[in-house]
């Protein structure tokens, strides 16, 4: 327990600590006019409060990765929590922020158009089809997933009719303006969120329930490989690309830059805590790694985890608001994740999207392509995700550093977890069985290998980053 509550605390200091020098970094500007007040439209460019602009954003990104994955990620042992923390703290915050604040810089630009401007052209195909593709498997994960345990509370109603009307959901809240259904909407679903968070949390201390304490040693029972593995499967409580797709949705609505901060560094670390109170509840509720290895074999997999842990530490009232909180995460990232793509697909082909008609023209075809990607096995399109989403945040990373380059400011916040996830992401897909299922003796050494020469070349590139146009914003 020594172990959980230092996280706990090591990442609110994070916030207060780590977060204010990131702020100070960037170089805020108080007095600057936010493209929610210079482009205000009634549909995307609406200003909203602090609080409200907080609420989604963490709903936005907080979707099945920091419960789910963090489930999952507990079968490495309490290695987990320190990847939850530093993570989250020295990557996936900064990761938010960065793409969050150079989004509000440029107009609230989605992340395609930000690469394309600060890493050149040729990178914005490449990040285009990593950003489409991980939106709509986000879109598609993120209903499978709570229709599943909809389906365990109703039975009556089965996981197929809960998929359509999850779907049918997704589909008003892309289309309509963001202040019609989101914005209402996810007050209550905050409130649900942070009943579950609390719940589980409190339930762990006022139990006794007993939290292994941090050990580096590799306690998989299965012997899976903890590097990179760890690092793919807690993506959202460390670090998701997915995010850097949310956060120009809420850069459209922020009313002053020293907002960032709470909205988009603060965000994040309040996921970490939510995967964090998962991963100490999934490791000690059934008695040790092996137990919770047992119960993820059921045909259930994570979502019985959540059911039974919910149910049984928080009693049948508080299992099924805690269930539905769960439920609540995914859905409330799978619909701006269509949002997202939206945005997305009109920046690439140049759509207007005030007019109703013309986000018809996308709506329509994307959900198609949705409905016919949900058929297809959970557990394969979440290893999809998963590699796609931890790429696509070092992608992101690396515009982060070049943009602070550009503008003479520490750009080593951003390089140092750039590099870390470049190693990542490509050990990952050259050993996983869904990528080119080479031994960890070949993929090891290429990982390493690969993240030094994107660290050597950027470093090589850093003058004729400099020398470039610089971008919309007022000197500091």
């Amino acid at each position: 327990m020594v172990s959980f509550i230092g996280s706990i605390i090591l990442l609110l200091l994070g916030y207060f600590i780590y977060g204010s020098f990131v702020e100070r970094v960037f170089g805020i500007d108080p007095e600057r006019k936010t493209p929610a007040y210079a482009l205000q439209d009634g549909v995307d460019y609406v200003p909203l409060s602090q609080t409200k602009s907080a609420l989604i954003q963490l709903l936005n990104i907080a979707g099945l990765g920091p419960i789910y994955g963090a489930i999952q990620g507990a079968m490495w042992g309490p290695a987990a929590f320190l990847w939850i923390v530093f993570g989250g703290i020295f990557a996936g915050a900064v990761h938010d922020y960065l793409s969050g604040m150079i989004s509000l810089r440029n107009d609230g630009t989605n992340v395609p158009v930000l690469v394309s401007k600060y890493l050149g052209e040729k990178a914005r195909l490449v990040v285009n089809i990593f950003t489409l593709l991980l939106l709509v498997l986000v879109g598609v994960v993120f209903v499978t997933g709570p229709a599943g345990l909809l389906a365990m509370l109703t039975p009556g109603i089965s996981k197929q009719a809960w998929v359509l009307i999850i779907f049918a959901y997704y589909f008003l809240a892309t289309l309509l303006p963001i202040d019609k259904i989101i914005g209402r909407v996810y007050p209550i679903f905050g409130a649900i969120l942070l009943i579950m968070a609390a719940g589980i949390g409190g339930a762990l201390f006022m139990q006794g329930y007993k939290v292994p304490e941090i050990t580096f040693q590799n306690l998989h029972p299965g012997g899976a490989p903890l590097w990179p593995l760890l690092f793919i499967t807690i993506a959202c409580g460390a670090i998701s690309g997915f995010h850097s797709t949310q956060s120009p949705i809420i850069s459209r609505c922020l009313k002053n830059e020293k907002e960032g901060k709470f909205v988009f560094y603060g965000m994040m670390i309040a996921e970490s805590l939510i995967a964090l109170i998962w991963a100490a509840a999934a490791m000690s509720f059934y008695g040790g790694i092996p137990g919770l290895g047992e119960a993820l074999s059921n045909p259930a997999g994570p979502s019985g985890v959540v059911k039974e842990v919910a149910m049984t530490m928080l009693g049948t009232i508080g299992g099924v608001l805690a269930i539905l909180g769960v439920v609540v995460l995914p859905i409330t990232s799978g619909d701006t994740a269509f949002r997202a793509a939206r945005y997305t697909i009109a920046e690439w082909f140049k759509i207007e999207q005030k007019s109703l008609t013309d986000r018809y023209k996308i709506c329509i075809p994307l959900f198609v392509v949705g409905i016919i990607l949900s058929q297809i096995d959970f557990n394969i399109l979440w290893r999809y995700f998963a590699w796609a989403n931890q790429t696509l945040a070092m992608m992101v990373l690396w515009m982060g550093a070049a943009y602070l380059v550009r503008h003479n400011k520490n750009y080593w916040i951003a390089v140092v977890p750039a590099t870390f996830m470049t190693a990542v992401s490509v050990t990952y897909i050259l050993q996983a069985q869904e990528g080119f299922k080479l031994p960890i003796t070949i993929s090891y050494p290429a990982g390493i290998i690969a993240a030094i020469i994107a660290f050597i070349y950027f470093n090589f590139h850093i003058q004729k980053i400099k020398n470039q146009p610089s971008a919309n914003i007022t000197p500091n």
